[in-house]
């Protein structure tokens, strides 16, 4: 279908200007509801946001192409928040204090030295963080917003649910933290670079001129309404298994809360259990509490162990598969784990046209460094996929290939995943940070829906 004809059914259908306009104070402690063309929420104002329309690539292995893009149209945006919470990151010295709680200042520093570590500079760019994280807050005040500074571990639903929006100070680590557990999806998160010297921060407003220490610049133009909403696919999981109801290991916290390895005793318990003894059951299905953001990563939680599944897509039949995992991304991670994994280097280019040279008997241009790199930035460029798209990338780690075993597409774009664990000593983790437990005969079931999408921010 031409995309002008698509237009122009859109535009006959809805309204020209189907967005929402009001001029009337809004509600203080109304209700936050996904809005619909007369809803507004007391942040900013909401466009209508219709359906992307996509077709997909899928046997040429390339990433979808939209043959009509998404069609939006947006008001001026709004950003008038009353509340604000400011999710501070732990510093590396704030976490290596955590761990030598014992300790006094001055044994801690010799601890430090002991290691290598630079306890001034630790120090140093502790306080910096915090000056940094000053800043932010009296801009808040001086604009007449309440904020409350949380840490990792006072992040949760009631916090969430009092704020207007959600600011993350640290880099993409504090950023992917708030998102996991951001499942109103109303509320803007805006992550500000506290370190720009030592992040890039590419989840985070553009370091050069927003960063935390400049963040009067940036509240300047957001409330001038001088930005773009930016909305970020999440992948939900929905998982059914013996261990479906277990509580998360949360990895970001795990060495804090105990520095034991996570699974030493049940490790010797489940190797001694033979498949064909276990009662076959129906296992309860969950979906799981938070969103990923960049990635899932399937497999065995030992990264030197075999992981061993059976994995389908909407687009691939069934197939048993030997790897050292299954990674599955959207937009916003495949510019993350996703490109990184996937990527050609430049040896890897000349490798390649050497070969094609040799066997086709064309004369390809070996030795010229300018082709190779446009092929290469080619190749990489296309590994990337805009977050606002609705499906996935999935990726087949390290697979391995013989007579038993031979994994057809060790990467592809798709709307629905389905892996089942024949493992022992699995995990399922969102987002580098929340690990399930994912062992033999644990299903898990992965898509993107467009209502959880991330509502964040960028200026133009």
């Amino acid at each position: 279908m031409r995309i002008t004809a698509v237009v122009n059914k859109l535009i006959h259908h809805h309204h020209p200007r189907n967005v929402c306009h009001f001029s009337s104070p809004l509600p203080q402690l109304s209700p936050i509801q996904r809005p619909g063309p007369q809803h507004v929420n007391r942040c900013c104002i909401v466009p209508v946001r219709y359906k992307s329309f996509a077709k997909y690539n899928y046997q040429l292995g390339v990433a979808p192409s939209k043959d009509v893009q998404d069609v939006e149209q947006y008001a001026e945006p709004l950003f008038q928040p009353r509340r604000a919470v400011i999710l501070t990151k732990m510093t590396r010295y704030e976490y290596e204090k955590k761990l030598c709680e014992h300790m006094s200042e001055n044994e801690f520093r010799e601890y430090l030295d002991s290691k290598d570590s630079d306890y001034k500079g630790l120090l140093e760019r502790h306080k910096n963080h915090y000056s940094a994280l000053e800043v932010v807050r009296k801009a808040l005040m001086k604009a007449n917003i309440e904020s409350h500074v949380v840490h990792r571990f006072g992040l949760n639903h009631a916090v969430l649910d009092w704020a207007d929006v959600v600011f993350t100070a640290g880099g993409d680590g504090t950023f992917l933290l708030a998102a996991n557990k951001f499942l109103n999806t109303n509320k803007p998160l805006i992550g500000i670079n506290t370190e720009p010297d030592r992040s890039e921060g590419n989840l985070c407003l553009p370091k050069r001129d927003y960063s935390a220490v400049k963040f009067g610049n940036a509240l300047t133009r957001l409330l001038a309404g001088d930005f773009g909403w930016k909305w970020r696919q999440r992948i939900e999981v929905i998982m059914s298994g013996r261990h479906v109801n277990d509580d998360p290991v949360e990895l970001y916290d795990q060495r804090l809360i105990s520095p034991e390895p996570r699974f030493t005793k049940r490790v010797a318990e489940d190797e001694q259990i033979s498949r064909k003894h276990l009662p076959k059951l129906n296992f309860p299905t969950r979906r799981l509490p938070c969103l990923a953001l960049n990635e899932v990563f399937i497999g065995e939680s030992q990264s030197s162990r075999v992981s061993y599944y059976e994995i389908t897509t909407d687009t691939t039949s069934k197939e048993k598969q030997k790897s050292s995992g299954v990674t599955v991304c959207t937009g916003t991670g495949s510019s993350s784990w996703h490109l990184h994994m996937n990527q050609l280097s430049m040896s890897a280019v000349e490798k390649i046209l050497k070969i094609a040279t040799r066997m086709s008997g064309c004369n390809f241009p070996v030795d010229d460094p300018v082709v190779r790199e446009q092929i290469m930035t080619s190749f990489n460029n296309s590994l990337r996929f805009d977050p606002s798209d609705p499906f996935m990338a999935y990726t087949i780690r390290d697979p391995i290939r013989n007579a038993v075993f031979n994994v057809e597409r060790t990467s592809g774009f798709a709307q629905k995943i389905d892996i089942r664990s024949r493992m022992w000593d699995a995990c399922l983790v969102i987002d580098g940070g929340m690990s399930f437990k994912f062992n033999d005969g644990a299903v898990a079931t992965f898509e993107v829906a467009e209502n959880n999408a991330l509502r964040t921010v960028t200026f133009g």
